[in-house]
């Protein structure tokens, strides 16, 4: 018997329950996930559950076999000490500290999947790198959501209870050969074995698995979500950099049928200014001025002077965000560049000349301003704004009254707006954008309006009242400004936020946010509805064709207002795929290939023709979503953008 000790039989065999154990809390904090968010991923039975997170086994390999290789090591290398108390306490806490990190990860999302749309990736840095209240925001996340918390150090405790009852006794090898014979060969079996675990395969011939490969497995987009864990996303797009060069058609394609560069040729007699509203987390579904031909049961606004201004608007109830986070609305609504699987804005390429709605105005002797309530800085609009050239910056700063500051964002939206209206105009033509703060996690609003507004059905209904109610208060003050007549209103969202109607829990709902064009002045035609699918990337054309910007411009948009009929390509990323809304489909692309196609009215991506359908349209969309991809990553990389 002391011969077989040699072999390390118990110390293997314990080894194996830990990693097991790993395995089991993955899949019961899968399972809550799924639960904190049933509501934005649909599953339709029990089998297609457990089907999903058996495929997420994989993934979860992948994710233990990261965070324990160390663990692994330091249990199976013979130092002989292998067994001794002191040593297995070191291993109790090197894998409860890195499993316990990990492992917050996913719990995490449970709370922010709603907010992003996509699990836990390396691009958090890039957002966190340009807050100083990420403390605040950790602890009103707690607050509002005591239950995760709760479920976390319960699940914990449970898993260190479950650890302590296989113990490793101590035991001195007194055969040093096969001890160390074992142990080396052990070692060699495991290394093939994490090895293969971390790719998710033992091919040589295929590449790691990655996060697109969960949709494999899923019937809808969304369900690739519940496949993954946030530990294994989080870990495989560090130091990742999807920006590649790729080569599927020749430039006139591109030329003739993408048609990247843009002429128009409105003339106009004065020069309009233009005030950009970018609302924080202005989904299409809290205002009824964009739902009215949606047949949404029970359906209730949220933005009653957003609504009333509609009235006397061009309005677009079909909008689709370019992104999924603020920063990514300042590029695809300034700019024209939306954000694809990795965001433009936090890329090694961000920091080039680019054309814009900035550099146009610019041109034209405008007087540029970017308006933000929160410290300057933060979420990386000051320095994305200088790379486009606003030749002025407000933020909390130059606001210089602290007493209106909510505590963890920014401004209130009501006093900074009010700031905004006295602020602009001291020189004309002026373009001026305004990114408001207050619609926002932790969705709190000011203590003077509490009782105001309706609570609503979800958290984001009060503060997004707020916001519209802050919006009719700017009015009230714009109208008094002696720029207001010869100006352009422009509203969009950044992105959308929590979804309560059935309608925008749909995968491609996720990015509905409203484009609202208005004008004083009746020169402008700026009134009635347009059904036709757009998109935030539309601004910057739209804009430069409004003001009477003749040249050439860069753009994947087009104008909305003119008669000039440019291809129509809605393009965006769940954070997995591309996803391009083209004639009467919708297209999933991975970068090489198309995927999936859908019926332009399939929003919620449930029934994928792509093997079931072959037309002229469709083929010539495949074409032309690798087309679209081939310039924009030509572009983005060559430093092509101006």
């Amino acid at each position: 018997m002391k011969f077989f000790k040699e072999f390390r039989k118990q110390e293997v065999l314990a080894l194996m329950y830990r990693i097991f154990l790993a395995y089991v809390f993955y899949q019961i904090a899968r399972f809550l996930f799924w639960y904190f968010n049933k509501e934005a991923i649909k599953v339709g039975s029990v089998a297609d559950y457990f089907n999903l997170s058996f495929h997420g086994i994989a993934f979860d390999t992948t994710a233990i076999l990261y965070v324990n290789s160390l663990f692994i090591l330091l249990s199976l290398i013979p130092i002989v000490i292998n067994t001794q108390k002191g040593y297995q306490k070191m291993l109790f806490w090197l894998y409860f500290i890195t499993n316990g990190i990990a492992y917050a990860m996913n719990f995490g999302d449970f709370v922010y999947f709603k907010f992003a749309q996509t699990r836990l990736t390396s691009a958090a840095f890039q957002v966190a790198e340009h807050e100083t209240n990420i403390g605040k925001v950790f602890t009103a996340a707690i607050i509002q959501n005591p239950f995760v918390l709760l479920w976390f150090v319960l699940l914990m405790a449970l898993w260190v209870f479950l650890y302590k009852k296989v113990k490793v006794t101590e035991h001195k090898p007194v055969k040093l050969i096969p001890y160390f014979t074992w142990s080396i060969l052990c070692l060699c079996v495991v290394a093939v074995l994490v090895v293969g675990g971390i790719r998710g395969d033992f091919k040589h011939s295929t590449r790691p698995i990655n996060l697109v490969d969960a949709n494999r497995f899923a019937k809808i987009p969304c369900q690739g979500n519940l496949v993954l864990n946030s530990t294994f996303s989080f870990f495989r797009t560090l130091g990742t950099n999807n920006f590649k060069e790729v080569h599927y058609v020749d430039e006139k394609f591109i030329n003739d049928n993408i048609q990247p560069y843009k002429t128009y040729d409105r003339k106009v007699a004065q020069r309009p200014n233009i005030v950009i509203f970018i609302v924080e987390s202005f989904s299409r579904e809290y205002s009824g001025a964009f739902n009215k031909d949606k047949n949404i049961k029970d359906y209730v606004s949220y933005t009653p002077f957003i609504d009333s201004l509609a009235n006397k608007s061009l309005i677009f109830p079909n909008t689709f965000a370019n992104g999924r986070q603020s920063i990514h609305g300042m590029s695809s609504v300034l700019a024209g560049i939306p954000s694809l699987t990795d965001a433009f804005t936090n890329s090694p390429y961000s920091n080039q000349k680019i054309q814009s709605i900035v550099s146009v105005c610019n041109e034209l002797g405008y007087d540029t301003s970017f308006y933000h309530g929160a410290p300057n800085g933060s979420m990386g609009f000051l320095g994305f704004g200088n790379i486009l050239g606003f030749k002025h910056y407000f933020g909390k700063t130059e606001y210089n009254h602290d007493e209106d500051f909510d505590g963890i964002w920014s401004i209130w939206d009501e006093p900074f707006l009010q700031y905004f209206a006295k602020n602009v105009g001291k020189t004309q033509p002026f373009m001026a954008t305004v990114f408001t703060a207050s619609s926002h996690h932790p969705f709190k609003i000011p203590e003077k309006y509490q009782g105001k507004f309706k609570k609503g059905k979800n958290q984001m209904h009060e503060p997004i009242q707020y916001t519209d109610y802050s919006i009719k208060k700017y009015f009230e003050t714009a109208k008094k400004q002696p720029w207001y007549n010869n100006t352009i209103f422009v509203f969009t969202g950044d992105h959308t936020n929590e979804v309560y109607y059935p309608e925008y829990e749909k995968s491609m709902n996720r990015f509905a946010v409203p484009i609202l064009l208005y004008s004083p002045n009746p020169e402008y035609h700026l009134k009635g509805i347009n059904l036709e699918e757009a998109q935030q990337i539309d601004i910057y054309p739209t804009l430069a064709d409004l003001i009477g910007y003749n040249k050439k411009i860069r753009s994947w948009g087009r104008s909305l207002v003119s008669d000039k009929k440019y291809p129509s390509i809605i393009a965006n990323s769940d954070g997995g795929m591309e996803q391009f809304i083209m004639g009467n489909y919708i297209y999933r692309f991975d970068g090489k290939n198309v995927v999936g196609i859908y019926d332009k009215g399939d929003l919620g991506l449930e029934k994928n023709l792509v093997d079931h359908i072959k037309t002229p349209e469709t083929e010539k969309g495949k074409l032309m979503a690798k087309a679209w991809y081939q310039d924009y990553m030509d572009r983005v990389i060559n430093r092509k953008l101006n």
